[in-house]
């Protein structure tokens, strides 16, 4: 099934003021996303190309079925959640020691003193989004105050956050237009699809000039994104094509699969029980490519 800009087409004939936000957000935010690489110049893509393929995810996940079940103001906020939910590995010195007060984090800093600040954002990473989601809010030009709320909500929530939690995520946050936004839904979303985006297009080497950094690549991290060839979206499951002879770089690779099907129990668990909507993958597979054989 193809599903390519299903959610952007679908807001663009929904709600054009909110479709003009959207893509005015975007352009506004490519040189925000960029900024993890002064962090993080080995990492794996966090840029606008990786919310690309979030977004992609949460298209094939859902299907057009659903999309067509959700309101404007509901796709509203998953696609500026997916880009926004990494804006925290880019943040400034400055902001790191403002956000880090917010977050009450001078705690965590003192019992684990050997921790370096880049070690700290990726760990908290995504509490720092939505403290810059707040403190950056007239750039995005959300319509409401409830709008914001819900943004900085699912972009916290694409990882560790409870979503079960009904304060924090709720079922029908009412926006506006009048609509209601299900937090929880559109959280679970994102952090599933979020999960599975780890094929080799995320891979440092097609960003960057291999050759001077082969001293400081996590050789391993890199195989392991050059060995996942792709990751396939059917009704039913998720498969992971994998290209590698390495037994132990393959069951390292069935390892984060196992991580993977976690992820999606967890997420289709709160989709059951806090939602209007489903998902419909219940297995995360892996195939070596041109085994024909899933495990």
């Amino acid at each position: 099934m193809k599903t390519d800009f299903l959610l952007e087409k679908r807001l663009r004939q929904l709600d054009a003021d909110l479709h003009r936000r959207f893509t005015n957000s975007v352009f506004a935010l490519q040189n925000v996303l960029s900024g993890y690489k002064t962090l993080f110049p080995d990492f794996t893509d966090h840029t606008e190309l990786h919310s690309l393929s979030v977004i992609d995810f949460c298209n094939g996940l859902l299907g057009a079925e659903q999309i067509d079940r959700m309101n404007a103001d509901e796709i509203y906020t998953l696609l500026m959640g997916c880009y926004l939910h990494d804006a925290g590995m880019g943040i400034t010195r400055k902001d790191y020691e403002v956000f880090g007060e917010e977050l009450g984090l001078s705690r965590y800093v003192e019992s684990h003193p050997q921790t370096k600040r880049t070690d700290i954002v990726r760990e908290f990473h995504h509490e720092f989004s939505g403290c810059f989601i707040r403190k950056y809010a007239a750039l995005f030009d959300f319509p409401s105050p409830e709008h914001l709320f819900a943004v900085v909500q699912v972009s916290r929530g694409h990882r560790r956050t409870e979503l079960f939690d009904e304060k924090e995520y709720p079922a029908a946050l009412r926006v506006q237009s009048g609509n209601t936004v299900c937090l929880p839904f559109l959280a679970a979303l994102i952090r599933l699809a979020d999960e599975i985006d780890v094929t080799a297009a995320r891979n440092p080497v097609f960003l960057y000039d291999v050759d001077s950094m082969q001293a400081s690549l996590d050789v391993w991290h890199l195989q392991l994104h050059r060995a996942t060839r792709d990751l396939l979206i059917t009704p039913e499951r998720l498969t992971m094509i994998v290209d590698t002879e390495n037994d132990e770089l393959y069951w390292t690779l069935c390892e984060i699969r196992n991580k993977m099907q976690m992820t999606l129990d967890y997420c289709r668990e709160v989709m059951k029980l806090r939602t209007p909507y489903c998902i419909t993958q219940m297995q995360v597979d892996i195939m070596r490519s041109g085994s024909g054989k899933a495990g």
